[in-house]
């Protein structure tokens, strides 16, 4: 479970990316927290989203290496804390009106592979989050 476990402490730490990039880096947090077009409510999901974001990998993290045994149950555990904010960025276009980038950034932002760069992030995430639970069970 060792390969496992370090998986997914990979995803717990690539949630804290969810707040450098909205926050801190000027080419994409202009994008987002500090897009002046935003309004209020929007910087606050956004800024909820980071914080759940943050609070899950810590979680998992706190899991996978804590003083106790790592048992499956508890992998499973810090899997789901590491791996819904992925999960649910996945499946939040299944909701009306929302877009991987904001209109006005379309034709700035690099797409590898035809997709977004946090929309291939997402996805690369999750398979690694089902590579992991295969190699644990």
């Amino acid at each position: 479970m060792d390969i496992a476990k370090y998986l997914i402490a990979f995803v717990a730490v690539v949630n804290f990316g969810g707040f450098v990039a909205d926050a801190l880096v000027p080419a994409t947090a202009r994008q987002h927290l500090w897009n002046p077009h935003w309004p209020p409510h929007a910087k606050f999901h956004n800024a909820q989203t980071m914080l759940m974001g943050f609070f899950g990998g810590g979680l998992s993290l706190a899991i996978l290496f804590g003083s106790h045994p790592l048992t499956l149950p508890m992998f499973l555990f810090a899997t789901v804390a590491a791996a819904s904010n992925f999960v649910s960025m996945a499946l939040a276009p299944i909701f009306p009106g929302t877009a991987w980038t904001d209109p006005e950034f379309e034709a700035e932002t690099s797409r590898p592979a035809g997709l977004a760069p946090q929309q291939l992030i997402t996805y690369a995430v999750c398979v690694i989050v089902l590579i992991a639970v295969a190699l644990a069970m």
